[in-house]
């Protein structure tokens, strides 16, 4: 749905203006030859979309965008395609916050098309999938003709950062309908994780904490009611990550939420927990602590608590009051749904 070569140009660059002008002229071109987004947006060109994100170490935030827009495409999109996707395509490009590089230096070398060719002569990329161009994705390559990875901003696939993708989807008993957590950047050794919970209803109460010094070694942060119902509309937890890594407890402590996190985000954070604790999901239930482990490598996010003493948690549970009851926030809160659907609001 972007312009071959436009993604990795510095915002300041006079490409930029090309770029413009040409989008403006693909808009025209796709509206007079009938060719709709629906038409490109298959799920061949959302496995595309997720294997690039796997290999570059994106943002979370992008399951969220591609869950809503497969929905809004009519395309059967499922967490589990995240995982299934990142299984094949390895982490290649060392990227911040993970890594070393920033987009500039990505483009330096060729920009996003250089891991887009790597990626389509290693057969794990769709190539014959429509662009806006007119052309597939296979022949804009050609076009093109990027050159090979450096191995330095950008790895091969026989060399990888890492052999699994940056984004990982998590289940559990903490998490049955879902969790994300970004693994670019993060040792496999730090990729296990059990603690107790340090519970905070809001940001803004763990935020308090953090700043005050009071959070310890090997302490798992929970924050909830920050969903797409409880915030309502998923904040980004940047803040608190940074304060995080400001403390120095970036790398011994692990932070949990409902909410959601930056691109920006660094260290070991899961978010989007579903189902959320405005719905009741099992996160609501947690209490100052409570054991919790995460195991990035069996895709497990657990609540070490026994079902019955989890049943006598739930008995005569009602959720915290919504803070808005009313307007535009009021009325999103009612419509929309989950994050294991993209926070979607349709339904219709």
């Amino acid at each position: 749905m972007s312009l071959p070569g436009s993604a990795s140009p510095p915002a300041v660059d006079r490409r930029r203006e090309d770029d413009a002008r040409l989008a403006g002229e693909a808009v025209v071109n796709m509206l007079r030859l009938g060719r709709t987004p629906r038409k490109i947006m298959t799920k061949q060109a959302f496995e595309n979309a997720i294997a690039v994100t796997s290999a570059l170490g994106g943002s979370t935030n992008a399951v969220l965008h591609l869950l809503a827009l497969a929905n809004e495409a009519g395309v059967a999109l499922e967490l589990e395609d995240f995982n299934r996707v990142a299984a094949r395509v390895p982490h290649i490009a060392d990227m911040k916050p993970g890594g070393k590089f920033h987009m500039s230096d990505l483009d330096r070398i060729g920009g996003v098309p250089v891991v887009l060719k790597h990626l389509l002569d290693a057969g794990l990329l769709h190539g014959d999938v429509l662009t806006v161009t007119g052309l597939t994705m296979a022949e804009n390559l050609a076009r093109l003709d990027p050159p090979a990875p450096d191995g330095v901003v950008v790895y091969t696939i026989d060399n990888p950062i890492d052999v699994e993708g940056g984004i990982n989807i998590l289940t559990g008993s903490l998490a049955p309908k879902g969790s994300v957590v970004k693994v670019a950047g993060l040792s496999h050794e730090q990729r296990t994780f059990e603690g107790a919970a340090r519970v905070f209803d809001g940001e803004e109460l763990a935020m308090a904490e953090i700043l005050g010094g009071k959070i310890q070694p090997g302490t798992v942060l929970v924050i909830r009611y920050e969903g797409p119902k409880g915030g309502p509309g998923m904040r980004e937890m940047l803040a608190i990550t940074g304060a995080l890594k400001g403390a120095g407890r970036g790398a011994d402590c692990a932070l949990i939420t409902d909410g959601r996190f930056s691109g920006g985000t660094w260290g070991f954070c899961i978010g989007h927990v579903a189902p959320e604790a405005t719905d009741g999901g099992p996160i609501a239930f947690v209490k100052d602590g409570d054991r919790i482990r995460v195991d990035v490598h069996a895709k497990r996010l657990d609540l070490l608590v026994d079902e019955a003493e989890l049943s006598r948690r739930r008995d005569g549970w009602t959720p915290n009051p919504a803070r808005y009851t009313s307007g535009m926030l009021g009325k999103y809160a009612k419509l929309v749904q989950g994050a294991e659907t993209g926070a979607i609001t349709n339904v219709l």
